[in-house]
């Protein structure tokens, strides 16, 4: 819903940052990754996830499009929530936890406050192909020559509903099978047809 907030920061301690843009201030939580990068006042652009639950509608802020996607990762494994991956961007940085995650880095992962060992575990089963394919900050869906056309397909379909890492197969396959010329709309069709 958003994509990113562009004004001047009010407020900033390690936890969140207050973002006035157009007269209003967003308060978006943040990483101690994301607080050492961003400035103490003025002129400020963060990324944002925006987390809606039955109680609440909360914002995430990041300093780069990298934290953000490993962020969304990150949660995207079961048992992993907000605030650990939160904790975790605090304790590392994106290319990090990428490498721990590479490596099978258990005790790394598990030296995050809030992380066990079935949790460290979980998140390498469920993340290392992905990681292996990725690198923080260029993630690959914004690598090669069909970049754009994937990462736009990606949206698509997790608009529809489909899971980010499903919805990645099936295009990657569509790709290989069909070429990267297909447009985005023959694209998503193919990748539907084959779900």
């Amino acid at each position: 819903m958003y994509a990113y907030f562009e004004g001047t920061i009010v407020e900033k301690n390690p936890a969140y940052a207050v973002i006035e843009c157009s007269g209003v201030g967003y308060l978006l939580n943040i990483s101690l990754n994301t607080f050492g990068k961003i400035p103490e006042s003025g002129k400020c652009k963060l990324y944002a996830h925006l987390s809606v639950r039955e109680d609440a509608h909360v914002l995430f802020g990041f300093a780069d499009t990298s934290e953000r996607q490993m962020f969304r990762d990150l949660i995207s494994v079961s048992g992993v929530g907000e605030v650990t991956a939160r904790m975790m961007l605090s304790s590392m940085n994106p290319g990090e936890i990428q490498q721990a995650i590479v490596n099978g880095d258990v005790s790394r992962l598990k030296s995050i406050k809030g992380i066990g060992e079935k949790s460290a575990q979980r998140i390498i089963v469920d993340l290392r192909n992905k990681m292996g394919k990725e690198s923080f900050g260029i993630s690959p869906s914004i690598v090669g020559p069909h970049n754009k056309l994937k990462q736009e397909a990606l949206n698509a379909l997790e608009v529809l509903g489909y899971a980010r890492n499903v919805a990645e197969k099936a295009i990657d396959k569509t790709i290989r099978d069909e070429g990267d010329t297909l447009s985005l709309e023959d694209l998503v069709k193919r990748v539907l047809k084959n779900f």
